[in-house]
């Protein structure tokens, strides 16, 4: 038995460095970058960052959505290692640059980074791109930082089996094709927005709508300018589309992360639009856990079918492809989470809450302990 065949996704993973001359001439962005384009890009870091001598890490501080795509390719193919930042103001790249050393960037706004080389990413000769060049599947190529309102961030390891086989376990569960157009709120450098955004289009071989969108009626008119069929937002962004004049007919599937949907939002979306929102349930470290729609009328959340799960205590303990590996394994390969779980029936799960004094406040990370010791740090204050 060869190796593909022991494990199927080396398959899936070798093709992505082979695209047929039909993808290349298909459009990734919208009315912008084709993916021959983008597998150019790819092949024009790699050769920049290869004359440069040993892997380079290079912090990825840019929401153009081909220039993340290029720098995963690139990276996949062996050219660095990216890092990406959980925000980019100078104090979030200072901490980032702080805990990696990064030696150079591709920026937005290089202005923002001085003293750092900046990388600008221009067209090669897409043969130097090439499946035997891929990087082995379980090593570590990119790392995200998750950050809070308070505390330091935390920095979380990728290898491309934990981004990809997630990626193409998204795109078969929810039968995500060629002819999606996907429609984001998020930005691409957040884990949600990295997979839904760009790798789960990518290798669906969709196309992606180019901007960030948040303001309620730029979303509608997009979606319905463009004829969107996925769009890809978190709750507080379902909040502000409670208005009376939500129609999409074109939509087909809705998705929410980062933070648990507000029922009466979730009802308010499904009578106007006829769509169920899909609410995706996981972390940065974990990846992927579980999901629910309201349309199922309950509270529970459904394992996906690829994620193991079990009790560790009161906690929500999984096994799964897509966790970091900073996560602490037991022997059966289980990690235990910050969440308290109840079983449910049909193997389900009921959200309880934290065990660990960490919540989510518009989607960032806040640890409720360190804000009550910097409250009572404030010298009007006598206790909290």
């Amino acid at each position: 038995m060869t190796l593909e065949e022991k494990d199927p996704f080396i398959t899936a993973y070798k093709k992505i460095l082979s695209p047929s001359k039909t993808l290349r001439q298909k459009e990734f962005t919208y009315s912008g970058s084709t993916y021959g384009e983008i597998f150019e890009l790819a092949a024009g870091l790699k050769k920049t960052l290869t004359r440069r001598g040993a892997e380079k890490s290079v912090c990825l501080c840019t929401e153009n959505k081909a220039v993340v795509a290029a720098s995963v390719l690139a990276s996949l193919s062996g050219a660095c290692k990216l890092i990406l930042p959980y925000a980019f103001s100078s104090h979030a790249l200072m901490e980032m640059y702080d805990a990696t050393g990064f030696d150079a960037a591709i920026a937005d706004h290089p202005e923002e980074m001085p003293g750092v080389e900046i990388i600008t990413p221009f067209a090669g000769n897409i043969n130097d791109l090439s499946p035997d060049d891929m990087r082995n599947p379980d090593q570590s190529f990119l790392r995200l930082f998750t950050g809070g309102s308070t505390g330091k961030p935390r920095v979380w390891s990728k290898s491309p089996r934990n981004l990809l086989a997630e990626a193409f376990y998204l795109r078969d569960k929810f039968a995500l094709t060629n002819k999606d157009l996907f429609i984001a709120t998020v930005p691409p450098y957040h884990i949600y927005g990295l997979l839904f955004s760009i790798l789960v289009p990518f290798v669906s071989h969709g196309r992606v709508l180019p901007e960030i969108y948040t303001f309620p009626q730029e979303i509608i008119s997009t979606i319905n300018r463009h004829k969107a069929t996925v769009l890809v937002s978190v709750p507080i962004h379902y909040r502000s589309l409670k208005v009376d004049n939500l129609s999409t007919p074109s939509l087909k599937i809705a998705f929410s992360s980062s933070g648990v949907l507000n029922r009466s939002d979730a009802i308010h979306f499904l009578r106007k639009t006829g769509l169920g929102i899909h609410e995706i349930y996981g972390s940065t470290e974990t990846g992927g856990v579980a999901s629910r729609s309201i349309r199922e009328n309950t509270d529970s959340w459904k394992p996906a079918d690829v994620v193991s799960w079990r009790l560790s205590g009161k906690r929500l303990a999984v096994r799964s492809d897509f966790i970091s590996r900073e996560m602490e394994k037991d022997t059966d390969g289980f990690c235990v989470t910050g969440d308290e779980v109840q079983p449910d029936k049909n193997g389900r799960f009921i959200l309880l809450g934290r065990a660990d004094g960490i919540v989510k406040v518009a989607g960032k990370r806040v640890d409720l302990l360190d804000v009550q010791n910097k409250i009572q740090m404030l010298p009007t204050v006598r206790d909290t």
